[in-house]
Parts: structure tokens; C-alpha cells; sequence
């Protein structure tokens, strides 16, 4: 069996990371709480970063937002802060 260690801190292989993002754990800290990669000298960080954008995680699908995503999009209103209204020029 071929293993290719990521963290070599813990002994974590990439077959591991993919099982703990299978299981939904798709950021580098949910990976580090499930199994403590990156937790210690943080080395293999990049490396479960590359993991994860590779298929690692399953994908979400994209929420239905209509014509433009912006359209939807509420912005709060700030406290002390007026709305920006058009200039007239």
C-alpha cells in the first residue's frame, strides 16, 4: 500500500484527508479538528489546502439566484452612516 504522508507531525496521509473531507470537514481547520494536520508545525497546510480544492470535498451547488447574484443581495444599513444617494450634476 503506498501512503503519501501530508503531516508528517501526526502521520496523517492524504488518503486520511480525503476521508475526513468525504465526511464534510472541506477547510484546513475542520481537517486539523478531526485529525490535528497543520495543528503543530503547520508545514502541511498548503499541501490540505491543495487537497481540498482538488475534489477532496464534495461540492456544493450553487444556490438559485435568479438573473444576478447582486440583485439579491441585501446590504444593512449602517448606524450614523446615510445612504449614498446619486449626485445630480
Amino acid at each position: 500500500m503506498n501512503r503519501v504522508y501530508v503531516c508528517s507531525c501526526f502521520g496523517i496521509t492524504e488518503q486520511q484527508v480525503r476521508d475526513h473531507a468525504g465526511k464534510g470537514a472541506c477547510t484546513p481547520r475542520q481537517i486539523a479538528s478531526a485529525c490535528k494536520a497543520g495543528t503543530d508545525c503547520g508545514s502541511c497546510v498548503r499541501r490540505i489546502q491543495a487537497l481540498l480544492g482538488r475534489g477532496a470535498c464534495p461540492r456544493r451547488e450553487p444556490a438559485d439566484q435568479g438573473e444576478s447574484g447582486l440583485l439579491s443581495a441585501e446590504i444593512p444599513e449602517m448606524p450614523g452612516i446615510s445612504a449614498m444617494q446619486p449626485q445630480a450634476a
